[in-house]
């Protein structure tokens, strides 16, 4: 059953995590951090791959699967990366810091202030089980991952051992 519906299951859940994103962005206020918003962009690129393939009916295609990879390893580096941030075992980029650099200038200082972002990468907005949203995610991606992996070896895999 996993492979018939496997096209459709990835763009759910893609649809589903970038969903949630959303809600709890603009329905409960929770702004993200610049790692949470580069956690998105393989679900973006998902979804854009999904929908198109799905328009022109290709969905038999590995293209879609190796683009599922290539993302999902994309989102990996980044949502692991913001959980060693939250865990404070990591630094995360200078964006991600709410410290300031030292100076004389007022100016300057005043110019630090207002470019800086409200969010710290550091701190859990929210957590459901105890494990965080970058936590969650980084979860979500290797499953889909694996499965995918999975899914390419068993289909194309087969494939290719039965033109020999």
């Amino acid at each position: 059953m996993l492979k018939k519906y496997w096209f459709y299951i990835i763009g759910i859940l893609s649809f589903i995590a970038l969903g949630s994103a959303f809600i709890a962005e603009f329905y409960f206020d929770l702004a993200p951090c610049e790692m949470c918003l580069k956690q998105r962009e393989p679900y973006y690129v998902i979804i854009i791959s999904f929908v198109f393939i799905a328009l022109l009916r290709w969905q038999k295609r590995i293209w879609f699967y190796l683009i599922v990879q290539l993302m999902s390893i994309y989102g990996l580096f980044y949502s692991i990366w913001h959980v060693g941030i939250e865990n404070k075992l990591l630094l995360g980029p200078a964006g991600c810091s709410s410290g300031l650099n030292l100076t004389d200038n007022t100016l300057s200082l005043k110019e630090q202030i207002l470019s800086k972002p409200v969010i710290n990468c550091e701190d859990i907005a929210w957590s459901m089980f105890g494990l965080s949203a970058a936590t969650i995610n980084s979860l979500l991606l290797l499953l889909i991952f694996i499965l995918n992996a999975i899914y390419l070896w068993n289909i194309y895999g087969e494939k290719k051992e039965k033109n020999y």
